[in-house]
């Protein structure tokens, strides 16, 4: 179905205070959901990231068309990947590349399964971002880096959200997503330029990272350009209805997919090269 302005109107309800309360409620929880998990480690982030990977990947199935079976076919495909990045797996010496190979190998699994390769992107789209989280992780300063990439993303949405709604303004991609603005943009830049600028100072967070903060935030945003142009090829609002007043698993973490392998590259190029 093509998506006209009727169809739009459930963008409208989600500016109403209580659907605004309750986006914000849930946010306000996924963050502190996420912020214990990454201080635990170990287990607890990972068990996270496995769970938001499988819900990403249903929904990425669903906006490609796939029945039931495929859906749960397609998931099954992405736990082994998954389970390699278990911190016990590190006790087998399983390296980084051997599971990003798995992660290729799911793919192809699916594309020979199914013959639908926008399917089988779906592993990588969903698999990717999550060794790129553990990888941050167990490094030596892993939960401040780990926060950084994370708080970027978060920053990026909400000052994008209320600069975007406050000043309005000229369309970012008016085809893909009518509600997101240049003013939008440049906003949620700024604000994850300043939450990086304070994790510098306060936190000794290194200086490239903090100076590539507003080119990921703008990558962010791109992310969440993406998935809003998949919406749109599927003719749906969402990507699931998993979260109160955001949607879909996918629907909160689109910028995180490009960020976090990003990231993960800026945080390990130093020592690669020392």
């Amino acid at each position: 179905m093509t998506l006209t302005d009727p169809e739009r109107a459930p963008d409208q309800a989600l500016r109403t205070p209580s659907n605004l309360k309750l986006r914000m409620i849930a946010s306000v929880g996924m963050i502190v959901v996420a912020s214990i998990a990454l201080t635990l480690g170990g287990i607890a982030f990972w068990l996270l990231g496995v769970v938001a990977a499988l819900f990403m990947m249903a929904e990425w199935a669903m906006l490609q068309g796939a029945d039931a079976k495929t859906r749960r076919m397609t998931q099954f495909a992405l736990s082994v990947p998954l389970a390699l990045m278990a911190p016990a797996s590190l006790i087998l010496v399983v390296h980084d590349f051997f599971t990003l190979g798995l992660l290729a190998g799911a793919a192809f699994f699916v594309v020979i399964t199914t013959r639908k390769p926008p399917l089988a992107l779906g592993i990588i789209y969903c698999g990717l971002p999550v060794l790129a989280l553990m990888i941050i992780r167990r490094q030596e300063d892993g939960v401040l880096l780990t926060l950084w990439a994370l708080s970027l993303v978060w920053a990026c949405d909400i000052g994008a959200f209320f600069t975007g709604r406050s000043l309005g303004g000229p369309k970012l991609a008016p085809v893909i997503s009518p509600n997101k603005t240049w003013s939008g943009l440049i906003g949620g830049v700024a604000l994850a330029g300043i939450v990086a600028a304070i994790l510098h100072v306060e936190y000794a967070l290194p200086f490239h990272l903090a100076l590539a903060t507003p080119f990921l935030a703008a990558l962010a945003q791109m992310g969440d350009l993406y998935e809003s142009w998949l919406k749109r090829v599927a003719g749906v609002k969402d990507s699931g209805n998993t979260l109160p007043g955001h949607g879909g698993v996918m629907d909160r973490l689109d910028g995180l997919v490009p960020v976090a392998p990003v990231a993960a590259l800026l945080i390990m190029l130093p020592s690669l090269y020392s």
